[in-house]
């Protein structure tokens, strides 16, 4: 059955307009908010999920800032500025307290949502993502050139398709068609070079350690099992930093959302029924 899907105009009081994208769902359902990684935005992260996930829930999905119909991006782009959009929009639209969805950076926003808004948030629902990503000598030397690369792109290539391609082409997975690659690029080379790259630089910089563990919400971490870009020891750190956290495991690299939708959309129901019905296992494997 499909359910009522439309984009609506969403006007925050001193940040501008974002428009927010939001499947019905039944009646009295619980919200969730999908958050989508960098580069992304909500139709390439979530459009093919989103239908699976109303048919329990009401769902809205927000594209970040710099990212699809976000709201622009003024000075560096902040993780913090992110969280604080998505509490903007709740707001405004009366939600009363939600699930975030976080893919990816959209998991370090989810995590930042909770700390700077813990009145607007039911429940946790983290996927592909982690407490931090640079951890390694390896990442730590990429982090540190990261802000460097961000200024050189914004000098001389801001909108270059083919530095966004660069950043773009390893977050998915190499065992899509090429109509599949070639649509998903089309989306992602609407980010700005520069945009992405400082997205990037922040996502570097985030760390969760000291904070995650006092989560006080019903938490699920959805796994890749395969992804490349985020180690999954990351993730499983993440979700044994947080008390009663329920893992969900799925097969997949980081751009299961495209690679296996069905399976990532079974994942994602799996660990939202994890937060939101009152009995739960601890460990869930998909399909």
């Amino acid at each position: 059955m499909a359910h009522a899907c439309h984009d609506r105009l969403v006007v925050l009081s001193g940040r501008g307009s974002v428009v927010v994208r939001e499947w019905t769902g039944p009646a009295g359902a619980p919200v969730l908010v999908l958050l989508h990684g960098v580069a992304l935005d909500v139709d390439t992260n979530w459009s093919l999920a989103a239908e699976a996930l109303a048919a329990h829930y009401r769902v809205l999905a927000i594209d970040l800032r710099g990212h699809g119909n976000g709201l622009p991006v003024a000075g560096a782009f902040r993780l913090e500025d992110c969280a604080d959009d998505v509490a903007a929009v709740l707001l405004t639209l009366g939600t009363g307290p939600v699930i975030p969805v976080g893919f990816s950076i959209g998991g370090m926003v989810a995590q930042l949502l909770w700390r700077r808004h813990r009145d607007l948030v039911a429940g946790l629902v983290l996927c592909s993502t982690a407490r931090n990503v640079t951890g390694s000598p390896v990442e730590r030397v990429l982090a540190l050139a990261m802000p460097w690369a961000v200024v050189t792109a914004s000098w001389f290539a801001p909108f270059s398709p083919v530095g966004t391609d660069a950043i773009a082409g390893p977050l998915l997975d190499a065992s899509l068609t090429a109509a599949q690659r070639r649509a998903a690029l089309a989306h992602m080379r609407r980010v700005p070079l520069a945009t992405a790259l400082d997205a990037m630089r922040a996502a570097c910089s985030f760390s969760s350690h000291l904070w995650i563990g006092g989560v006080d919400v019903p938490t699920a971490v959805l796994i890749t099992r395969d992804d490349r870009v985020v180690a999954p020891q990351r993730q499983r750190k993440l979700a044994a930093a947080v008390p009663g956290a329920v893992v969900v495991e799925i097969d997949g690299d980081h751009g299961v959302f495209l690679a296996d939708p069905a399976g990532f959309a079974e994942g994602l129901r799996q660990a939202c029924a994890a937060v939101t019905l009152p009995v739960v296992p601890t460990t869930s494997t998909a399909a």
